[in-house]
C-alpha cells in the first residue's frame, strides 16, 4: 500500500510538471503587445529618461520645502591669543579656550510670488519629463512594431522559398523519370538540380534574416541574444487595419495635436518657461524676510566671586587723630588698635553657568533691495523671455515636421495600397501562367528552362507581394500611430 502511494505521488509530480513545461514552452511565444510593453519597461534609453523625471520630481519637492523657514545650528570651539573679547563683551587676556553658539532661523515673508512661481514652474517640468518619456515610448513601440513586422515578412519569405523549393524537387522527381526512360534528355534534369540548389541557398538566405530580424528585436527589447526567443507569428491578413478612408491627413494631424506626447511635452515646456519667467522677474523687487536667533558662549578665563574671608589686623603706633580735655587735663585721641580687612574669594566660572549669564534673544525683520548684483538678476529675467521664445518656435517646428510627416505617412500608405493590390494582381497572374508552362511541360511542348523561368518568376512576385503586403501594414500602422490609436496587431 505504501509502495503504490509513493508510485502515485510521483506520477502525480511527472504529470504537474510536464503541464508546467508545456504552459512555460507555450508562454514563451511573444506577440506585438508582449514585446512592445517589455521594451518599454527594460529599455536603457527609456530607464535613463525616468531618472531625468525623478530628477524633475526632486526639484519640485526642494523649491516645496524651500517655503518653510530654515533655521542652522552653529558651533565654534576656538583658542584665543592676546586681549580677546569673551561671550559677555569682557575683554580677557589671551591663551583661553571660548565656545560660542547659536540657533539661526529666517523664513521670506513676502517676495513678489517668486517662490510660488518657481514651484509652479517645477510642476509643469515633472509633467513635461513624464510627457517625454510616453514619447520616448510611443517611439520604441512604433520601432518595436517595425522589427515585428520584419520577421513576420522573413518568416513569410521562408515559407515562400520553402514552397519554391518543393515544387523544384517535384518536378526534379517526375524528370528523372521522364530522364530514365529515354524520354527526355539528361539536360532537363540538370536544368532543375541547379534549380533546386538555386532554392535551397534562398531558404537559407530567407532563415539567416529571420534570425538576424529576431537577433535585431532581441537586442532593441534588450534580450540577451542568447536566450530562447519565438514570436507568434498571426497571418498578415488577420493584422487589423483601418480603413484609410478614416485617416485623412488633417483629422490624423488635428487628432495627433492632442494626443501624441511629443505635443504635449512642447506645451508642458512653454508653460514650466512662462512660469519661470514670473519668477524671474519677482527677483527683481525687494524681498522682506523675518529672522531670530538664540546665542550664547562660554570662556574660560571668565571668573567669579564665591566668597569672601575677613581678617582683623593689629594697628601698630596707631595715629593720632586729635585731642580732648578731662578735667583741665589734655589727652591724645588714638586710631583704633585694629582694622578689619575683607579678602574675596575667587574662581572660574563654570560651563552651563556662563552659558546661561550670556543666553541672548533677537528677533526681526530685514528688506532685501537688490540694487546692483552685476546684472545677472536682470540678465536671468531677459534670458527666460528668450527661452520662452525658442519654446514656441521649437514647437511650431515640431508640428510642422508631425503634420509633414502625417501626410508623407499618408502618401506612402495610399502608394502602398496600390502596389498591394497591383502585386495581388500579378500573382494571378503568374499563378495562372505557371500553372499553363506546368501542363506545357508535362506533354513536352515547353523546355525546362522555360518552366524554370516561369517558375522562378511565380517566386519573385510571390515574394514581392508578401513585401508589399507587410509594407502596407507598416505604413498604415504608422498612421494610426500618429491618430493616437497606439499599435494593434
Amino acid at each position: 500500500m505504501i509502495y503504490f502511494c509513493s508510485m502515485r505521488y510521483k506520477l502525480y509530480t511527472l504529470i504537474a510538471l510536464v503541464a508546467i513545461g508545456v504552459q512555460a514552452g507555450a508562454q514563451q511565444k511573444w506577440d506585438l503587445r508582449k514585446c512592445v510593453d517589455y521594451a518599454m519597461a527594460n529599455n536603457l534609453t527609456v530607464k535613463q529618461t525616468a531618472l531625468q523625471e525623478q530628477f524633475s520630481s526632486l526639484t519640485l519637492k526642494q523649491s516645496k520645502l524651500s517655503q518653510y523657514p530654515n533655521a542652522s545650528f552653529n558651533n565654534n570651539l576656538s583658542y584665543n591669543y592676546g586681549i580677546v573679547q569673551d561671550a559677555a563683551y569682557n575683554r580677557v587676556n589671551g591663551g583661553s579656550f571660548s565656545y560660542s553658539g547659536s540657533l539661526q532661523s529666517s523664513v521670506e515673508i513676502f517676495n513678489w510670488f517668486s517662490k510660488k512661481n518657481t514651484i509652479a514652474a517645477n510642476e509643469w517640468e515633472v509633467q513635461a519629463s513624464r510627457a517625454n518619456t510616453d514619447k520616448l515610448k510611443n517611439d520604441i513601440a512604433l520601432t518595436v512594431a517595425n522589427f515585428y513586422l520584419q520577421v513576420l515578412l522573413s518568416k513569410e519569405q521562408v515559407y515562400i522559398a520553402e514552397i519554391q523549393l518543393k515544387q523544384s524537387q517535384a518536378q526534379y522527381s517526375n524528370t528523372r523519370k521522364l530522364v530514365d526512360a529515354g524520354s527526355l534528355p539528361e539536360l532537363n534534369a540538370a536544368e532543375l538540380e541547379a534549380q533546386i540548389a538555386k532554392d535551397s541557398a534562398n531558404v537559407i538566405t530567407a532563415k539567416g534574416n529571420v534570425t538576424s530580424n529576431i537577433l535585431s528585436l532581441k537586442a532593441y527589447m534588450s534580450i540577451d541574444a542568447a536566450e530562447p526567443f519565438e514570436i507568434d507569428t498571426p497571418p498578415v491578413d488577420r493584422i487589423p487595419v483601418e480603413n484609410i478612408a478614416d485617416l485623412q491627413p488633417e483629422a490624423v494631424y488635428a487628432s495627433a495635436l492632442a494626443n501624441l506626447p511629443q505635443q504635449r511635452y512642447n506645451q508642458l515646456k512653454l508653460k514650466a518657461a512662462q512660469k519661470s519667467r514670473d519668477a524671474a522677474k519677482g527677483s527683481l523687487y525687494p524681498t522682506l524676510s523675518g529672522f531670530g536667533s538664540l546665542n550664547s558662549g562660554f570662556n574660560d578665563k571668565t571668573y567669579e566671586v564665591r566668597g569672601a574671608d575677613t581678617l582683623t589686623i593689629p594697628v601698630i603706633n596707631p595715629p593720632k587723630i586729635g585731642s580732648v580735655i578731662v578735667g583741665g587735663t589734655p589727652y591724645d585721641v588714638l586710631s583704633l588698635n585694629t582694622y578689619t580687612r575683607v579678602n574675596p574669594i575667587v574662581g572660574k566660572r563654570s560651563f552651563f553657568p556662563q552659558l546661561s549669564d550670556n543666553f541672548r534673544k533677537s528677533i526681526g525683520i530685514s528688506l532685501s533691495v537688490p540694487i546692483f548684483n552685476g546684472g545677472s538678476t536682470r540678465t536671468a529675467w531677459e534670458r527666460s523671455k528668450l527661452t520662452i521664445m525658442n519654446l514656441e518656435l521649437q514647437q511650431q517646428v515640431d508640428n510642422q515636421k508631425t503634420k509633414q510627416d502625417i501626410y508623407t505617412a499618408y502618401n506612402n500608405a495610399v502608394v502602398a495600397l496600390e502596389k498591394f493590390n497591383a502585386g495581388k494582381k500579378s500573382v494571378e497572374t503568374a499563378e495562372r501562367s505557371y500553372a499553363f508552362a506546368r501542363k506545357r511541360a508535362d506533354v513536352g511542348m515547353l523546355s525546362t528552362f522555360e518552366l524554370i523561368t516561369n517558375q522562378n518568376n511565380l517566386f519573385t512576385q510571390r515574394l514581392q507581394n508578401s513585401l508589399n503586403q507587410f509594407d502596407y501594414v507598416f505604413k498604415m500602422k504608422v498612421l494610426e500611430f500618429y491618430k493616437g490609436q497606439g499599435l494593434k496587431l
